[in-house]
């Protein structure tokens, strides 16, 4: 039996564009998600802070780093099955949503992979809470969003203040449980054996460095690819990577979904909903130092297969599957 497809087969989601676009990015920064012919519109939030992570980020002002005790400190069980591991990281995500109360998303009745036209009428995001795009890892992560150029195959203009955006999520993150709490799992597996400030280098570097996709070098990221997306220009155009919420049963927080953006089609997409950036983030890093292609886990009550594909010394893609 073919999959089912929670959810809708359109989502438009656009971000300001600096390149096609003179104005300073802190300024009327703006998502539109809707659906089909019916558009929610999120509430524009002036982000007047997203031009202060430009700065270097010995300059910046992050939130205090929380000591979690225990809590992030790997048991003898965890270190010697990194699935159990993912599933603490589930745990740890202080920063997840909660449906409902942050937002609220209409699945419609579901439809088949075959299936072409929109199957609801209804928004997939029908509200969400304005204050999520203040949180300051999801501020942080927002404001990387539209440093790429979506098209797959042109070489990245990477600027100074590009990279200290950066370095400044990285920053922001790495004071979170989920980040801490990787830290020291290969810490104690002995996977990374160097001190935490090496260890951000190592994540700026693995999610960040630009290399070869579709055959021009320096045109695409780890980063790029998994959270904000590309476009393959061969042959017929398709969405390639995409599998974060925060650029699209109501209390489900793993959708397999079909959507446009950028006026083209991705086919099937899977994605947690409502996760924090640094779940993810722990949780796919993760994977590709601990699993291998396969990861089959169980996170909070999803059973799931993250799918991990290595791109040499670099994450080519990694995204979740509902698994029955």
């Amino acid at each position: 039996m073919e999959d089912l497809i929670k959810g809708v087969d359109e989502v438009e989601i656009r971000h300001r564009d600096r390149r096609n676009d003179d104005d300073d990015d802190s300024n009327n920064s703006e998502s539109n998600v809707g659906v089909g012919h019916s558009r929610f519109t999120w509430a524009q939030v002036h982000m007047d802070h997203w031009g202060l992570y430009k700065r270097l980020t010995s300059e910046q002002q992050y939130s205090e780093d929380v000591n979690y005790a225990a809590d992030i400190e790997p048991s003898e069980e965890e270190l010697s099955d990194y699935t159990i591991a993912c599933a603490k990281l589930w745990e740890l995500d202080f920063n997840r949503l909660t449906p409902g109360e942050d937002y609220e998303i209409d699945v419609g009745e579901g439809k088949r992979v075959h299936d072409t036209e929109d199957m609801t009428e209804a928004s997939l995001f029908t509200w969400v809470n304005e204050d999520v795009l203040r949180k300051p890892t999801y501020s942080r992560f927002c404001a990387l969003l539209n440093n790429y150029n979506p098209y797959q195959g042109y070489k990245e203009d990477e600027t100074d203040e590009d990279k200290q955006e950066q370095a400044a999520f990285i920053e922001e993150i790495s004071r979170t449980a989920p980040i801490k709490y990787l830290y020291a799992y290969l810490s104690c597996s002995s996977i990374f054996t160097e001190d935490e400030e090496e260890f951000k280098r190592m994540l700026i570097e693995l999610w960040f460095t630009l290399y070869d996709r579709g055959g021009t070098s320096e045109s695409s990221s780890s980063f790029e690819h998994v959270f904000v997306g590309e476009i393959k220009q061969r042959g017929e155009e398709q969405v390639s990577g995409f599998h974060n919420w925060l650029q699209p049963d109501a209390e489900t927080q793993l959708l397999t979904v079909q959507f446009e953006w950028n006026e083209v089609l991705k086919s099937l997409s899977s994605m947690f909903i409502g996760v924090s950036p640094e779940f993810e983030i722990a949780l796919y890093t993760l994977c590709f130092f601990a699993g291998g292609q396969e990861n089959h886990i169980e996170v909070g009550p999803y059973p799931v297969n993250i799918k991990c594909y290595r791109l040499g010394d670099k994450i080519g893609s990694v995204f979740p599957i509902a698994e029955a």
